[in-house]
């Protein structure tokens, strides 16, 4: 998505939305593509905490990233999410709301995300309904200084229509795969956060 940011890591004491927005960019770099050798070190090197379901889920998936190589996790996630010929897993929204790539679903995210002024960048090979873009486009809600974009209502509807009513299935996809290990506690740690983030909103 263009007026994305590189993803940065913060200190606890910067705000819930700025751990927020850093989570949805961290999920999005990790959907998107394996990680890198300085991407997993961090990970490797990051605070863990068993308090809470998300900070449990989180420590899991911080140990699976020590357990593991870098091309372990690399090899795994080409077995997942790529393969040979239909992927084993898809990770696009239209796939788990109408049974099919490139359908209405993809249409009306298009069209919402014009409305938002955001667009794929040329470089991006992915369509818009893939995990890793929806999870940047939640970044850059959080994180932009627009007022008419950075509010909870615009956050809320984004998150409802667009990734609440399909990424719960795509994670629990992921974590029977019996392959599946670093993305089986990514894919834990994405569908705890999302169910925080359902949660809260609808506390608003």
């Amino acid at each position: 998505m263009e007026k994305s940011t590189q993803i940065k890591f913060e200190t606890p004491d910067q705000g819930e939305e700025t751990a927020r927005a850093d989570l949805y960019g961290l999920l999005a770099a990790l959907f998107y593509t394996p990680p890198s050798p300085e991407l997993l070190q961090t990970l490797r090197s990051s605070a863990v905490t068993g308090e809470g379901v998300l900070g449990q889920a989180w420590t899991d998936m911080v140990n699976m990233a020590n357990q593991l190589d870098a091309q372990t996790i690399s090899d795994e996630y080409a077995q997942l999410f790529i393969g040979t010929g239909k992927p084993e897993i898809l990770l696009y929204g239209s796939y788990y709301l109408s049974g099919f790539l490139m359908e209405k679903p993809l249409a009306v995210l298009r069209s919402d995300l014009q409305q938002l002024g955001l667009q794929r960048a040329d470089q991006v090979m992915e369509t818009e309904d893939h995990i890793a873009s929806l999870c940047e486009v939640m970044r850059y809600l959080i994180a932009s200084e627009d007022i008419l974009q950075a509010n909870l209502g615009t956050q809320k509807q984004f998150f409802s229509t667009h990734l609440q009513s399909w990424a719960g299935d795509l994670c629990g996809t992921i974590i029977v795969h019996p392959q599946a290990r670093f993305y089986a506690a990514l894919a834990q740690l994405t569908k705890t956060f999302l169910e925080v983030e359902a949660q809260s909103f609808d506390m608003e």
